[in-house]
């Protein structure tokens, strides 16, 4: 067969991404029936996508990243999967605690209060 008639298969790459979008849907309350709605797609398409067995197009993703309240690079952070000292970031996507922290986080506009609270929650990883 031509590689030009070929499908394009879901890569590791969209797995990442769907993963990342399961979990910061479950960190905000959202089915996969309300975020299909808002996105003009079935919840078995979300499924499909959170699974990473189909591809989402730069559109559709973007208006997911809308719908989220997220920069859509959010999904690409962290791609070639280490942060500064080598650990594997990815596997904290997967975890809607970690993300309902992230957003939490990143809504407090005040930079002292910011400041306080990394300095608390690394106070508190080495209890």
């Amino acid at each position: 067969m031509n590689a030009t008639n070929t499908p394009k298969l879901a890569t590791d790459a969209d797995r990442t991404i769907g993963s990342r979008i399961a979990a910061l849907r479950a960190a905000q309350g959202l089915s996969q029936t309300a975020l299909g709605h808002a996105i003009g797609v079935s919840f078995q398409q979300v499924q499909k996508y959170e699974k990473g067995r189909n591809r989402i197009g730069a559109g559709r993703l973007q208006a997911i990243a809308d719908l989220l309240q997220v920069p859509v690079e959010t999904f690409f952070a962290g791609q070639s999967g280490t942060d500064a000292e080598g650990g594997d970031v990815r596997m904290y996507y997967n975890d809607t605690k970690v993300v309902e922290l992230i957003m939490a986080f990143t809504s407090i506009g005040d930079e002292a209060t910011r400041d306080s609270i990394l300095s608390i929650v690394k106070a508190a990883a080495t209890i």
